[in-house]
């Protein structure tokens, strides 16, 4: 009698087991076709960013492994989702030579970013005797004297998504611009614009989140 006791608890407890494993099974997949279509109704998109035109102010080799730079960029931010908005929490401008480093970290405010919606930012790029590796200045003297260098212009930060009433968690946003600039001031390179020289760029950005 109790041998049929313990084996109609047995039984008991298997067919509970087997229902909570249906019933989680069933909540994971209803979970993920709301997420899925979630995600087909909103088809979310990486904002897009282009290198409008860069401003030379100072670009020097004072010492074979020292640079000077004084930059200004302008870099076009584009947000082409319909239904989600972007609150920019962070974000760091610098400029790098050969995957270098030669500038210090200039910071674009906060802001937030609606449907559509388009963000100019204007940074200045600042890096005085900056030292770097001896093969860089080198390569930056070699560039200036072939008469064109490639920059590339580099925002990192953190972002978060707005759908409707709700606001995700952040996320690391990093973005590379490369900038191919022509050196010397002519109608097919630079704009002479007071001491600087303005090149002309329109180079669209990558992005990664």
């Amino acid at each position: 009698m109790a041998e049929k006791v313990c084996s109609h608890h047995k039984s008991k407890k298997k067919k509970i087991l087997r229902r909570c494993c249906a019933g989680l099974l069933i909540f994971n997949f209803i979970l993920l076709f709301l997420i899925l279509i979630i995600w087909a109704v909103l088809q979310p998109k990486k904002p897009r960013f282009t290198l409008q035109d860069a401003t030379i102010f100072t670009l020097n080799v004072s010492a074979p492994n020292v640079i000077s730079t004084t930059v200004q960029v302008t870099i076009n931010s584009r947000n082409p989702n319909n239904r989600i908005g972007v609150y920019y929490d962070k974000l760091d401008a610098y400029a790098t030579y050969h995957n270098q480093q030669i500038t210090y970290y200039t910071v674009i405010p906060p802001v937030y970013q609606g449907h559509k919606d388009v963000n100019v930012w204007s940074p200045f790029l600042y890096g005085n005797n900056v030292p770097v590796a001896p093969y860089n200045g080198l390569a930056l003297s070699q560039d200036q004297s072939n008469g064109a260098i490639r920059l590339t212009v580099k925002l990192d930060g953190r972002v978060k998504w707005k759908v409707g009433s709700f606001i995700s968690g952040r996320y690391h946003l990093h973005i590379s611009c490369p900038a191919y600039i022509p050196l010397g001031n002519s109608k097919n390179t630079g704009i002479i614009v007071g001491n600087a020289v303005k090149y002309q760029l329109s180079q669209s950005c990558s992005v990664s989140v």
